[in-house]
């Protein structure tokens, strides 16, 4: 995942070390409802700030210990990421996983909410959901830049995610989730067919 010896020549040259890195994670359960609102919250302070990334920090330090408080029900898990020693580029994978996260079954939250007096009070509630976080980073995380598809360090990768914000040395936030709002309905083989990348945890 990470080029160790064109990361050492780098360090070596004094350049910027930037990483992309996107982390997926699966839960299933009864967690999923309130965590679900947790993530539109999020979502939506992150539309209204419009891109401030302390304000969106201080969102995904809320999903992070939202997931880190949901261990039990984590399901499957995956990673990716890379090195980059300019700028331009690391913005452009960030770019390149914004749209594929965003093409993921259900993953994009809605602008409008429209009340339909045909339909029952009572709600669908999904029993699967799958957290979907990209985020550029200044430096070297070794927790964020290894394998996460396993408890202990897909907790501590959470962990580091937090620690980022409190040191400002986050330069790019995302979150996706599907499905992305109540009512909507993610089931086993939509995950397994939208996600082959998770791994069992």
């Amino acid at each position: 995942m990470f080029d160790a010896f064109g990361d050492r020549f780098n360090k070596m040259t004094g350049r910027t070390r930037f990483v992309v890195c996107r982390l997926f994670v699966h839960c299933r359960g009864d967690y999923v409802a309130p965590l679900l609102g947790v993530l539109n919250q999020a979502a939506r302070v992150a539309v209204q700030e419009q891109g401030d990334l302390v304000r969106t920090g201080s969102e995904l330090v809320k999903v992070c210990q939202s997931l880190l408080e949901a261990t039990s029900y984590w399901q499957s898990a995956a990673n990716e990421g890379d090195v980059f020693w300019q700028e331009e580029a690391a913005g452009d994978y960030v770019s390149e996983l914004f749209t594929d996260s965003a093409s993921r079954y259900l993953s994009q939250t809605s602008d409008f909410y429209t009340a339909d007096t045909n339909q029952p009070l009572t709600l669908p509630v999904t029993h699967n959901l799958v957290v979907m976080i990209t985020a550029a980073y200044v430096g070297e995380v070794a927790p964020l830049e290894t394998d996460l598809a396993d408890i202990d360090a897909l907790t501590q990768g959470l962990k580091a995610l937090i620690n980022l914000h409190y040191q400002n040395s986050l330069r790019a936030i995302q979150v996706h989730f599907s499905p992305a709002q109540l009512g909507d309905e993610l089931t086993d083989d939509q995950v397994l067919e939208n996600f082959p990348e998770l791994i069992p945890l």
